[in-house]
């Protein structure tokens, strides 16, 4: 009878040990996990405003204006994806209020342009080029119009909702529906030339609004001021702040109500909320250039100063949205191509290789094989090591074999699960003795740790010292800065 009991007991813990780990907080969806592997992407801004050499247009230019001498999108996306873009969000209309698609909504579109003799579809040219090179596509569609008569007015709304009809029924799947937050204030309007005020927390009643995202693009994901799928990081500068939650729970400037677009709680963006009640995670946006619109004065960002922003952007568990500006060609400047693709190949040759691939790994717990440390060097996200229910501390050690020397340590969390470390140190072994490197908070779904000097070791470990259930830790990697 006594070992009938042992054996149940034992097959009773080795089954249990094979169950997956309880869900911890807010959640990713199936939208926003598919958001976290584009990591980096693309905004591009090319309309009437370009040959004005302004940032924002008045809604006041002809038409005929817009009228690049070659234009290129296949140039365009594949510069984008040397750069290591994985999508393009493309400016269908901005602020201005031209559309860059032929479409009855406005008169006020790419059909009253010289481009293609009138009977061009510019939206549709990169959306193609965009699916040619591998890339997803995304569409912006500004709710400010600063040119249409109606706005302000309560028949503006329908306008808006069917122009997004539009865009989302004739471009394929999209991965991004992108809504500024800039809304209301001096425009054309038809000539009117005045000041427009809306109340821009129900004028474009956005429940319903965005209902119809939902319904045509479930893949869609909502970016905005105060977020819904994805949230504005608070800043255009392309970073996150270095503690970063995925979750966020937006905020009236009461500080006791949940936020409606236009009234974000922007001190708490570039951070996150922890145990937030949404999962909100940051996009981090920045134009490649000084702006947003090509200007021929300006000069690109570098590729180390692109290299740091990611670092501190898809390296700190939020993603990077790069501006991308063509010129009055209708192409990207060589100076924005060589910038791009120095900077594609210096994420490239960092990455490619783990140094701590064939490493030895022990860890002080560990919940069943099918959650063995195994799972931490498999280059696999959807597989992940996890601690037992009841262990919310633990330490890793890599036994690299070999003295190697690195400058960077790559953490994911398997955030299906949701985010669960707080808290953190990273020790290598110098001299016969552990020296701690790194103390860390947050991981997510990556955290990328640059220290200060590289160095040369062939142990190191990781000791997660908070959490408040057990822990999970999908992939750890060790690499060394290229270039």
């Amino acid at each position: 009878m006594k070992s009938v009991l042992i054996l149940f007991l034992l097959l009773s813990t080795a089954i249990f040990a094979q169950t997956p780990p309880q869900p911890y907080g807010a959640l990713p969806s199936k939208r926003q996990l598919a958001w976290h592997d584009v990591e980096v992407y693309g905004i591009m801004h090319f309309t009437p405003t370009t040959f004005e050499n302004k940032e924002w247009g008045f809604g006041d230019a002809d038409p005929k204006i817009f009228n690049p001498t070659d234009f290129n999108a296949d140039q365009i996306i594949k510069a984008a994806k040397a750069g290591g873009l994985k999508g393009i969000v493309l400016v269908a209309k901005h602020h201005d209020g031209f559309a860059l698609w032929p479409t009855n909504t406005t008169t006020y579109n790419i059909s009253k342009s010289p481009f293609r003799g009138g009977k061009g579809n510019l939206v549709k040219e990169v959306e193609q080029a965009v699916r040619k090179n591998g890339l997803k596509f995304g569409v912006y569609c500004s709710p400010w119009d600063r040119n249409n008569p109606l706005y302000g007015t309560d028949k503006y709304l329908a306008i808006y909702q069917a122009q997004l009809k539009e865009l989302y029924s004739n471009f394929g799947e999209l991965f991004m529906s992108w809504h500024d937050g800039a809304n209301g204030g001096d425009g054309y309007y038809g000539g009117a030339k005045e000041k427009r005020s809306i109340d821009n927390t129900t004028y474009y009643d956005w429940k319903n609004t965005w209902a119809i995202t939902r319904k045509m693009q479930p893949m869609a994901n909502i970016f905005s001021d105060i977020g819904l799928d994805i949230r504005w990081v608070g800043n255009e500068d392309g970073h996150a702040a270095q503690t970063s939650w995925a979750t966020f729970t937006p905020m009236a400037p009461d500080g006791k109500s949940v936020a409606v677009p236009g009234q974000a709680n922007y001190p708490q963006s570039p951070e996150g909320i922890r145990n937030g009640k949404f999962w909100m995670p940051a996009e981090c946006d920045v134009p490649l250039r000084k702006g947003w619109f090509y200007h021929p004065n300006d000069k690109p960002k570098g590729p180390e100063e692109l290299f740091d922003l990611y670092l501190k952007s898809v390296g700190r568990g939020a993603g990077l949205d790069l501006g991308l500006a063509p010129d009055t060609r209708g192409q990207l400047h060589d100076d924005d191509v060589t910038a791009l693709k120095t900077f594609g190949d210096m994420v490239k040759h960092t990455f490619e290789h783990n140094l701590a691939k064939n490493a030895s790994v022990k860890a002080s717990n560990s919940r069943g094989k099918k959650y063995d440390v195994a799972m931490l060097l498999d280059g696999k996200r959807e597989s992940y090591w996890a601690t037992q229910d009841d262990m919310h501390q633990a330490s890793l050690e890599l036994d690299l074999k070999t003295a190697k020397t690195f400058d960077i340590i790559s953490l994911q969390e398997y955030i299906p699960l949701g985010q669960r470390i707080e808290a953190y140190t990273i020790e290598i072994f110098e001299n016969n003795a552990w020296k701690k490197v790194y103390d860390g908070t947050s991981i997510g779904a990556k955290r990328l740790i640059k220290l200060d000097t590289p160095v040369t070791t062939n142990k190191i470990k990781i000791n997660i010292t908070r959490s408040p259930v057990c822990i999970t830790l999908s992939e750890i990697g060790l690499y060394k800065k290229a270039g």
